[in-house]
């Protein structure tokens, strides 16, 4: 028996709000920034939503203060200071800031002298749940934390998640348009986890759509699979879910951060409650390899696909010639923009848009600038790596010397037996680094017969 999909709504607990207005307010809404175990411990996180520079830290009680990134002294960037006593320490000047953004100390004020009372940083409010940070762009007093689209079985302990952040160089509505698009998968990420062979029809339904987001279902015509539920809850979040007998038992949220035009910063969590054992013991940054094939095999194509839509300065409606069998929530979405998302400070919906100029090409760059430095588990290998490569490249040069000085035959062995290990494990490191460093790249096929 397939699930009802009339009853989702009990599983996120922004959806079953009463509708009081059609219209979507940007800044009255709550952007995930980070997870929490990807928070560096003992320095500011830099970030941005909508090109809007901020910055994020723990003052010493451990609560989260996040402050525009500008120091009102010379306009020097926060993020780049230090938290000193759970203080934000401006770089330049030494200025500190409380996680209200109250200026509490100035070093070049002379003894008794009080602290101009615009010497301050605005704030914004944020707030934990479910091992993620939110941040409310908006008023502090309308911040409603009922609002986080929270699902109630992240909180079993029977589900195991995985999460993975990423930096990615094409806009926020591109990304959110990619993975509501579940015909494009076997396509171009033909491989381990998808092959082409698999494409085909699907049947696809809306079932809902307001100004909270769209409510969508879908599945493989020709094999009459199990509906997929897929939702999108305004303004970021993807929701892929399954259940089996009515129960869910897997699924994956996809957050998106507007961080500027033409970029985005994703936040994916993967869930579900049949992993085997050899999923939940691998580790977090292995785990994180595997989906760099699904996302960066994406990426060129994507940030190409919107630098020619701004380019050939026409709507997606002139340009798209979309299938009912394949695109029905991609247009949706998009539609979506044109009525909700008209006071968003860029938008590209399917007949209308809201943008100024033609976007600077954004540079893709690698795997160690997108993910790595900012995903805590990664940078952690990456550095272990790093540094046994170099402490084993040293052991070989040593053990090669002695070996070629020592007249001892036994000994000589031996340390040419050391140096091979040495450079074995030198090499295995090198490769762990480069894994953690460099792009995929696509493997085109051009011998596979398609029927």
């Amino acid at each position: 028996m397939l699930p009802d999909f009339r009853n989702t709504e009990s599983l996120i607990s922004a959806s079953h709000r009463p509708e009081i207005s059609q219209e979507f307010n940007w800044i009255n809404c709550w952007y995930p920034i980070i997870f929490v175990q990807d928070l560096p411990q003992k320095r500011p996180y830099g970030f941005s939503v909508y090109d809007e520079p901020l910055v994020l830290f723990r003052d010493a009680n451990g609560k989260f203060g996040c402050l525009q990134d500008i120091c009102p002294h010379r306009t020097a960037k926060l993020s780049q200071g230090q938290v000193v006593d759970g203080k934000l320490e401006c770089l330049y000047h030494g200025w500190q800031f409380n996680a209200n953004g109250k200026c509490l100390h100035i070093p070049q004020l002379s003894p008794g002298s009080k602290i101009p009372h615009n010497a301050c940083v605005k704030s914004f409010t944020v707030i934990e749940r479910q091992g993620i940070v939110w941040m409310w762009p908006g008023n502090a007093e309308e911040s409603d934390e009922k609002l986080i689209p929270v699902l109630a079985e992240l909180d079993d302990p029977k589900f195991i998640k995985t999460d993975y952040l990423l930096d990615l160089p094409y806009d926020q509505s591109y990304f959110i348009e990619n993975v509501i698009d579940p015909a494009h998968f076997p396509i171009n990420h033909n491989g381990k986890r998808f092959k082409r062979k698999d494409a085909q029809p699907l049947e696809m339904e809306v079932i809902d759509v307001s100004s909270r987001g769209i409510r969508g279902r879908y599945r493989n015509q020709q094999t009459n699979e199990p509906w997929v539920s897929l939702e999108f809850i305004a303004p970021n979040l993807v929701r892929y879910a399954s259940w089996k007998e009515q129960s869910l038992f897997g699924g994956a949220d996809l957050y998106s951060i507007p961080t500027g035009r033409g970029k985005c910063k994703i936040l994916l969590r993967n869930y579900d409650s049949v992993l085997t054992w050899r999923n939940k013991l691998q580790p977090r940054w292995l785990e994180h390899c595997s989906r760099h094939f699904i996302l960066e095999g994406d990426a060129e194509l994507i940030r190409e696909q919107q630098m020619q839509i701004e380019n050939l300065a026409k709507s997606m409606k002139e340009l798209f010639l979309p299938l009912k069998t394949s695109d029905v929530l991609v247009i949706e979405y998009r539609k979506w923009l044109d009525k909700y998302g008209i006071d968003l400070p860029f938008y590209q919906g399917y007949e209308t848009s809201n943008l100024n100029g033609v976007l600077q090409s954004v540079e893709i760059g690698n795997r160690f600038t997108r993910h790595t430095q900012i995903c805590n588990s990664c940078n952690r290998v990456h550095q272990i790596s790093n540094r046994v490569k170099q402490s084993f490249i040293i052991a070989a040069i040593i053990l090669a010397a002695i070996a070629m000085i020592t007249e001892n035959y036994q000994a000589r062995i031996i340390g040419v037996s050391l140096f091979i290990l040495s450079l074995s494990i030198a090499s295995a490191a090198q490769k762990v680094k480069i894994l953690l460093e460099r792009n995929y790249l696509r493997q085109y096929i051009t011998t596979e017969k398609i029927n």
